[in-house]
């Protein structure tokens, strides 16, 4: 098969606490009126799927061309599937999410019957001044506290109120209680599946009220999948030199996924070699792609994403571009960061999974 790089069609979701961030703040087209609260960018999330837009693919399924050609799309050193491992999207929080979690990978096989949980990240796009999110629960409190809190939904009785900036990025085990907004535009990257356990009086999705006893039970729920220990904070990610006027921002990363801001100017163009699927985001002004024999145009907040058979992709600045994907976090993230400079502590404050190694034992 000749590969390409693959235009998806985008699920949009619109929740209450959507606005228009996503149109008049990045000037995303074709979004449909009223509040838009996300756009899935890359999804094989179950009803939810992405599909091919264009090209000789067009028509088939993210799911499907996993099924077909799980090599090509990912590389061989992923798993192959069923599903594509990774969800992004573009998130508007003109109003507060509600305070909700997912569970981790042991809990969503436990107690959801899924294959994994849902970690995430997010990366701050925008924020008006004076945001916050609520994310993990301040150290001491207990199961019995955290539920007499959930109750009478004080939320800040319990939870850690972190400033949000945008640049920075905040990486969310599953299991941790978290939210954001009002007034913040996030780009998501995380596990592929939509589990979640939620501790508002309303549905997210129209604002109805959640009768008693279904809000109890979920309650319930939530407390069963909740990890009290992981409290994550913002990081501004650590920068790498990356070529002429080119500069690679590694903004979180974990054994799930890294998330890479790159920047270029017009000096030189951004040249990136892959092995495995590679989400491309642009952040910032419409930008010239080339992959494979494949050019063409990518516009703001718009993705391509680029099967690991293309291996390298090619863009010319200025460009502001989000890269996604699945990383070997020894060889992706760790080495080059330890080369140039960083030390073990802020490296793993990128995410999970980055602790350096301890010396093996003498024998």
């Amino acid at each position: 098969m000749d590969w390409h790089p693959l235009r998806l069609t985008t699920p949009v979701k619109q929740h209450v606490f959507g606005g228009r961030a996503i149109a008049e703040r990045l000037g995303r087209t074709g979004l449909p009126a009223g509040p838009v609260a996300e756009t899935w960018e890359v999804s094989d999330v179950d009803g939810d799927a992405s599909t091919v837009v264009d090209g000789p693919l067009a028509g088939r399924t993210l799911r499907q061309l996993m099924a077909g050609h799980p090599e090509e799309l990912l590389g061989p050193r992923l798993p192959p599937g069923p599903r594509f491992p990774l969800l992004t999207k573009f998130i508007d929080g003109t109003g507060p999410l509600p305070v909700h979690l997912h569970a981790d990978d042991d809990t969503a096989r436990r107690l959801e019957g899924e294959p994994h949980g849902k970690t995430e990240a997010w990366h701050i796009l925008d924020a008006v001044p004076g945001a916050t999110a609520l994310v993990g629960v301040r150290p001491g409190v207990d199961r019995t506290t955290l539920h007499r809190a959930l109750l009478a939904q004080d939320f800040d009785a319990v939870m850690r109120r972190l400033p949000v900036r945008a640049g920075e990025t905040i990486h969310i085990p599953g299991g941790t209680l978290h939210s954001f907004g009002p007034g913040t535009l996030v780009y998501e990257i995380e596990q592929t599946s939509d589990i979640q356990q939620h501790a508002m009086r309303t549905r997210m999705e129209d604002g109805i009220p959640v009768p008693d006893e279904e809000w109890h039970a979920n309650l319930e729920s939530l407390l069963d999948e909740w990890r009290p220990e992981h409290r994550p904070h913002f990081h501004p990610g650590l920068t790498l030199h990356a070529g002429d006027d080119v500069r690679r921002t590694i903004l979180c990363a974990s054994p799930y996924f890294a998330l890479e801001r790159w920047t270029a100017g017009t000096r030189a163009p951004l040249r990136h070699a892959f092995s495995t699927a590679l989400i491309l985001t642009n952040a910032g002004a419409p930008v010239t792609v080339t992959s494979g024999p494949w050019t063409g145009r990518l516009d703001r907040a718009r993705t391509l994403l680029l099967p690991a058979a293309l291996g390298e992709v090619r863009i010319e600045g200025p460009a502001d571009v989000l890269l996604g994907h699945v990383p070997d976090l020894e060889r992706d993230v760790r080495a080059p960061l330890l080369d140039a400079g960083y030390g073990p502590d802020a490296i793993a404050a990128l995410g999970e999974g980055l602790t350096q190694p301890s010396p093996a034992s003498p024998s």
